[in-house]
């Protein structure tokens, strides 16, 4: 057995210390930052008591991001930063908040459009403006991992980008700032939790550490989830440790066939992330354990259940309580749209699969799930 665990982000967890930014900034011996957040938390006032908050460090914000983040918000995100001289980046928000800010920050010292490396192959440069991240969703875990998901509208393309320059320098993860989060989104974002804690297990990049991260994160998804999405606070508190835990998990191992599936799935028919992901969880699972039967039951056992099938059960019967897709009927998608379904999950992420996962694979999937 050989393997290699790195981990560069210093965290700090706690309610309350979301007040920490300008102590951190500080330590760190930064003076200039600039407000990366989406566009509710910047009028919900949030951002702007951060900013207040802050004693003059926080000197601009940027808040034009979308859902699905495009590479025409980290350009304009990039410029913004630079025009400000800022010296480091605060991400605040979901994923795509942290996306946005992780790619700007590493652009703005550079001329170049974000296009540029977009899925091209393009070396993206190996450093940039320091980042803190505060996470205000119990879901992407993006504030330990070296990852920015960004979509290109024009080309009709979402897709990774992975650089150790995207590692933010300190994550700030306080669990009061995941109290406000709509039902819905708590769901969502609870089962993209599951979703990286389980692909991190499944995936043939595995390793010990990854693995003990992973077991743990999806105990908790299972006791708590269905508590958080109610507004239980003790409960949101232990999805923030699980999010931080499955984002810790799936960091070196990586995202495997959910994770792949749901680009194609969140860009052409408007399914968020973390559902979009968990769409699919449970058919993977059952597919992973043909290649590795013995590992996936012991990991099925760890975390509570008798066999892979009832853990997979117990996933379809989650995402069915929740209020979350189980299938893809209410989009009365043609043959066409299938074929083209499967065509576009072919992504580098599927290769992380213990077996090969064939076209006629994801047709089966598809076509069931119709």
């Amino acid at each position: 057995m050989t393997w290699e665990y790195t981990q560069p982000v210093r965290i700090l967890f706690g309610c309350g210390k979301k007040d920490e930014i300008s102590a951190v900034a500080k330590r760190e011996g930064l003076t200039r930052g600039f407000l990366v957040c989406d566009k509710f938390l910047a009028e919900s006032g949030l951002a702007e008591a951060l900013s207040a908050d802050s004693g003059g460090v926080l000197i601009g914000i940027f808040h034009d991001i979308q859902p699905n983040p495009t590479v025409t918000s980290v350009d304009a995100c990039a410029e913004e930063i630079r025009k400000a001289g800022a010296d480091f980046v605060v991400a605040l928000g979901g994923g795509s908040a942290m996306d946005v800010a992780k790619a700007a920050a590493v652009l703005a010292q550079t001329d170049d459009s974000v296009v540029k490396y977009h899925g091209t192959g393009v070396t993206l440069p190996e450093s940039g403006l320091p980042i803190i991240a505060l996470p205000t969703t119990a879901g992407t875990g993006s504030e330990v991992t070296p990852v920015s998901v960004l979509t290109n509208e024009e080309k009709g393309k979402k897709a990774p980008m992975l650089s150790p320059a995207f590692y933010p320098i300190v994550a700030i993860i306080d669990p009061e700032l995941t109290y406000t989060v709509p039902r819905k989104v708590v769901a969502q974002t609870g089962l993209d939790v599951l979703c990286h804690a389980v692909e991190a297990y499944m995936s043939i990049g595995h390793q010990p550490i990854c693995d003990a991260l992973a077991i743990q994160a999806t105990r908790l998804v299972f006791a708590y989830v269905s508590k958080a999405a109610v507004g239980d606070k003790e409960a949101q508190d232990q999805m923030a440790l699980a999010s931080l835990l499955a984002g810790l998990a799936f960091g070196q191992p990586k995202t495997g066939a959910p994770h792949a599936c749901s680009f194609v799935l969140t860009t052409r028919y408007g399914i968020p992330h973390g559902e979009a992901c968990a769409l699919t969880l449970d058919y993977f699972l059952e597919i992973a354990a043909l290649g590795e039967p013995v590992r996936l039951q012991d990991f099925a056992q760890q975390v509570g259940f008798h066999s892979v099938e009832a853990l997979a059960d117990e996933i379809r019967l989650l995402k069915k309580s929740l209020g979350l897709l189980t299938d893809l009927k209410t989009f009365q998608l043609t043959d066409e749209d299938i074929q083209t379904l499967v065509k576009e999950s072919q992504r580098p992420n599927m290769l992380n699969s213990p077996v090969r996962i064939t076209e006629d694979m994801l047709f089966t999937l598809y076509e069931n799930m119709c």
